[in-house]
């Protein structure tokens, strides 16, 4: 009861009622627990796996294992960029005082310090491309990164171009990716590429399965198996021989498009993992400087930036981060096109199709991909292709030109210029070891 002039009514309780309270509880849990042992204990279920009789088991381990890579990747990306931010937090983090003396200056300042000030602000992209710039005028040897599966479209006239006319530097192409095309056409594109440049055949490393975790003071190294790194120890030598016949240190910059594996590349030849990589697009977004020894320094940079004017099957297959501003039903017809039909058909088990149309329609019906009304949505399964594209489950790659011909900002005497100074026959010897140990341990 509520006791005289006070508002709340005392929690006090006669012993009986308590211990009558107490009593119930007991009987409750008592109850609960009778219960649960009459339902027994249910053992959790195992994943029986694969059956060896299954058709395509390997496809479906290795699916599975590129799924749980790339679930590992987007949590240590998600754990690096918290750590960014909380460290962002902490630099804006200002005393009042601090505060104070800050608002007294910015009212002491003049007009043109404004205006500086304002400038300041400038685009992303424009400070995207000043790094860009940074790289390549740090740089002793630019490392123009390709993929294997479209060599032509990776390459970028104008970045090339600038390389060309600083005068004093080398332009060498890395064909990345080397295990996503047939061995005969690797080679065709090798012998097309290396009459006009030097060009090293690659293939990073990105097996982070059993990976050791190692910590150092204030930084976290996470070092991982090289085994299935191919094309290494090529240009290891080829960087190596070009210092030595320098006779001083030099650096080398990494450039090229989204997702062709520049950031990988230099974790592979650091047999550590200091660049982020991952499938989405634009993780580097300053230079990165990487010492690979006393003599050469690497240096990592951001992707470049394609141009809105390309055409949309350009900026498809070019740009991973295309597809939201661009109509999907274009973007992923452009990839169709290049892909090989019979090993789409058997990825998504869909009949055969006439068209890009037709095989979006059926792939929406397989996957039950529907719009209000039951109709099929082909944006959705132009999506989920494009999507299966940028994280190299579905295979395609493209044929060299019939002819040879020099690019228009090339001709004999460059190309000369550009070859001097490396060891063209071992090289040549190196690349053909790496297509070989590629290919090998492919088919082990």
């Amino acid at each position: 009861m509520k006791r005289p002039k006070l508002k709340k009514a005392s929690k006090r309780m006669t012993c009986h009622k308590r211990y009558k309270i107490q009593k119930k509880v007991r009987e409750h849990h008592r109850k609960l627990r009778k219960e649960a042992k009459k339902r027994g204990h249910k053992k959790p279920k195992k994943d029986p796996g694969v059956p060896n009789s299954a058709p395509f088991k390997e496809a479906l381990l290795r699916e599975a294992e590129l799924r749980k890579q790339q679930l590992e990747e987007l949590k240590q990306q998600q754990k690096l960029d918290r750590q960014k931010e909380q460290e962002r937090k902490r630099k804006l983090e200002i005393s009042p005082d601090d505060e104070q003396s800050n608002v007294e200056t910015q009212e002491e300042s003049d007009e043109p310090k404004i205006k500086k000030a304002k400038s300041g602000k400038q685009n992303p992209k424009k400070l995207h491309c000043q790094e860009l710039k940074k790289v390549i005028e740090a740089s002793d040897i630019v490392l123009e990164v390709l993929d294997a599966r479209d060599p032509l479209g990776c390459r970028c006239p104008q970045v090339e171009e600038a390389v060309i006319q600083s005068g004093c530097k080398k332009l060498v192409l890395v064909l990345n990716k080397s295990d996503l095309v047939p061995k005969e056409n690797l080679e065709n594109w090798l012998t097309y590429l290396n009459k006009e440049l030097p060009t090293v055949v690659f293939k990073a490393s990105t097996n982070l399965k059993n990976r050791k975790k190692t910590f150092k003071i204030k930084k976290k190294v996470v070092p991982f198996q090289s085994k299935l790194c191919c094309g290494k120890e090529a240009l290891w030598k080829l960087l190596g021989g070009f210092q030595q016949s320098c006779g001083k240190g030099v650096q080398v910059g990494v450039v090229g498009f989204p997702n062709v594996g520049k950031s990988s590349i230099i974790n592979s030849l650091k047999q550590e993992r200091i660049c982020s990589v991952g499938v989405s697009m634009g993780l580097t977004r300053s230079m990165q400087i990487v010492p690979l020894d006393k003599q050469i320094t690497i240096i990592d940079s951001p992707c470049f930036i394609i141009s809105p004017c390309n055409s949309p099957a350009a900026l498809a297959l070019r740009s991973p981060a295309s597809i939201e501003v661009l109509r999907p039903l274009e973007a992923a017809s452009a990839i169709l096109s290049q892909a090989d039909s019979q090993q789409v058909v058997l990825k998504y088990t869909v009949p055969g199709y006439k068209d890009s149309l037709d095989f979006f329609t059926k792939l929406a019906q397989r996957r039950g991909l529907h719009q209000k009304g039951g109709s099929p949505n082909v944006e959705s399964a132009a999506k989920l292709l494009w999507s299966e594209w940028t994280g190299a489950s579905l295979g395609y790659y493209c044929h060299p030109p019939a002819s040879w011909n020099h690019s228009p900002h090339f001709n004999e005497n460059i190309t000369a210029i550009m070859k001097r100074g490396f060891n063209l026959e071992e090289l040549e010897k190196n690349n053909a070891h790496s297509i070989q140990e590629s290919f090998s341990g492919l088919r082990a």
